[in-house]
């Protein structure tokens, strides 16, 4: 009694009475410096067990801040002064024990802003580097591949999204620098029309085009696309596979080398070594987040000019992750569907709910009694006992006997290339009515008649993954569905998530969604490039507002100091070495 004491711990209300159960007390003479907030810092179930307490580490941290006045600033006086940053001395200091929390806020701002600041300084520098020393092919003029196919070949008018996109396309091929584009756009979007429009320039300036894409069934399906397409004006298309014959491979790289085959569409397999382009001028990558950035470079080597590259993604990236992860590519939206088109109903149904479930299969027989086609997915090709999800093989047995009067295909990433293509052009054709699958069929199956999709264990699901699949339904002009099946019982988040699909269909809310729900995950894996770093503080979920004032200032410090070579930027230099040091400069090549 009589004494001042400081309590930590988390207060409760209970009856009108507030309590805080096993808190830590200090004497205020004893808490001496540490007034005012305290970090908690996570520990592990090994520290915690050799008796280490969030208090421990506060207090080994409060004693290494006593040699906080031996660290050197990292950001030149004039940043600090324009933004009002608070030094980094101070910043250290108050991120640990801060007096109140305006300052706690202060301090954070300033660290966050700082990480962010060098990973745009050093994607922005790059990016500029490569513009200023990387000269592209030129190509000036449009000719008679391209105005032929838009004349007489266009399968519809295009939306004005896409008119957009090929004109900022253009405008790159007509720079003389090489262009390193991003091509977002949602599913059924009308990406590829896009991109063979701007194969097609490619073709009439004289040079060869090459689409890669992650899977032999999207490569497949690209080749049968384009190549029905392109065939009455007389362009020459083929596709390599691992799975092409020696004798076709014999052919594609004689057509390459003598510059008679205009487009190449694969895999992997393009490229190997011993692919050689007479005049590579343009590349696609499909899909291209399943490429290494070191596969993705070995294409540009196949040309002493480097061609320009094309990058497309059916998964929508937030514009923060498009400012960090995609930030040293020039970045276009298609961000309208075709006339026509009508959004995906999609619907949470429970399946562990015998009465849902008999009403998801009614209404399934109902569209299959109409002539269309139905995708189930399922999360496991087996059945495993310490997982309960229903698998493949159980939901095919299922299906079967539920729907004994049609034909259902079955394709899982386990199987032989040969297999999968024979069942999935079974459903493809038309001859089978239902397909049962796993998440191979997540890019790039395109079957207009099919309107239904029934996931099992959505939640097992991510939301991008969810929209990537949602994204294989609703592809013709009639009514499609999405049915994610679920259990009764899921978490509270768990059930938001699915919510979220089922209250829109445009990829980029959900693709926010997801950012904001699971977090950005690891940087550096994300971007396989090495042009950013892990984030200790920062968060790009959440963070965009310090993002964009990061990359403006990062643009005004290289608008006025390219090479980082003023007195007053040495800090900067200095610091972009410590921090990228082992960095390879991929972005010269790619």
């Amino acid at each position: 009694v009589g004494n001042e004491y400081i309590l930590f711990g988390k207060p409760t209300e209970f009856n009108g009475r507030w309590s805080m159960v096993h808190p830590e007390v200090d004497s205020i003479v004893a808490a001496g410096a540490m007034q005012g907030l305290r970090g908690v810092y996570p520990l592990t179930e090994t520290l915690r067990n050799r008796g280490v307490s969030s208090r421990t580490l506060f207090n080994y941290i409060h004693t290494a801040l006593s040699v906080v006045n031996n660290i050197s600033e990292t950001l030149p006086p004039y940043i600090l002064s324009r933004l009002n940053l608070m030094p980094i001395k101070d910043a250290i200091v108050a991120i640990h024990n801060p007096q109140n929390n305006e300052q706690l806020q202060k301090a954070r701002f300033r660290l966050k802003f700082e990480e962010l600041f060098y990973m745009q300084l050093n994607i922005l520098r790059y990016t500029r580097r490569r513009s200023a020393v990387i000269r592209g092919f030129h190509f000036p003029r449009i000719g008679h591949f391209f105005n032929t196919f838009y004349s007489q070949q266009l399968p519809f008018e295009l939306t004005g999204a896409q008119k957009r996109v090929i004109k900022e396309i253009r405008a790159d091929m007509g720079s003389g620098k090489q262009m390193n584009r991003l091509l977002q756009g949602d599913v059924g979007s009308g990406k590829t029309l896009v991109a063979l429009l701007c194969m097609l320039i490619a073709v009439d300036n004289n040079t060869q085009a090459c689409l890669m894409a992650p899977t032999e069934i999207l490569a497949a399906q690209h080749f049968e696309t384009i190549s029905e397409l392109v065939a009455p004006i007389g362009i020459n298309v083929k596709l390599l596979t691992g799975s092409t014959r020696k004798k076709q491979r014999d052919i594609i790289h004689g057509q390459l080398q003598d510059g008679s085959l205009h487009i190449l569409i694969g895999t992997h397999a393009v490229i190997e070594d011993n692919v050689q382009f007479q005049n590579l001028g343009f590349v696609v990558i499909d899909e291209q987040h399943r490429f290494g950035v070191a596969q993705r470079a070995r294409l540009w080597k196949k040309n002493s000019t480097p061609p320009h590259v094309l990058v497309m993604t059916a998964t929508p990236i937030p514009r923060t992750l498009a400012m960090t992860v995609y930030g040293d590519l020039d970045v276009s939206v298609i961000d309208e569907l075709p006339p026509g088109r009508k959004p995906v109903q999609t619907l949470l149904r429970y399946g562990d709910n015998s009465d849902q479930r008999m009403q998801v299969y009614q209404a399934v027989g109902r569209q299959l009694k109409q002539g269309r086609q139905v995708y189930i997915v399922y999360p496991l090709i087996q059945e495993n006992e310490k997982l309960d999800l229903q698998s493949l093989e159980e939901g095919y047995e299922l299906i079967c006997e539920t729907f004994p009067s049609y034909r259902v295909a079955f394709v899982h990433g386990k199987m032989k290339p040969a297999e999968k293509d024979y069942q999935m052009s079974l459903f493809a054709s038309g001859q089978a009515h239902i397909l049962v699958a796993t998440t191979v069929i997540e890019v790039g199956v395109n079957v207009p008649n099919a309107t239904t999709m029934i996931i099992e264990n959505a939640e097992r699901f991510g939301l991008s993954q969810l929209h990537q699949l949602r994204g294989r339904v609703g592809r013709g002009a009639d009514q499609s569905y999405c049915i994610l099946m679920t259990k009764v019982k899921i978490a509270k988040e768990t059930r938001q998530r699915l919510e979220i699909m089922t209250s829109t269909t445009d990829g980029f809310i959900v693709a926010e969604a997801d950012l904001k729900m699971r977090g950005p995950g690891d940087l550096e894996g994300t971007m396989q490039s090495g042009i950013a770093f892990d984030l200790h503080i920062a968060n790009l979920a959440t963070d965009g507002q310090i993002i964009q004032l990061a990359r403006n200032s990062a643009s005004d410090v290289l608008d006025s100091d390219p090479e980082l070579s003023l007195q007053e930027n040495a800090i900067l230099r200095n610091q972009i070495n410590v921090l990228f040091a082992k960095n390879i400069n991929w972005s010269l090549i790619s």
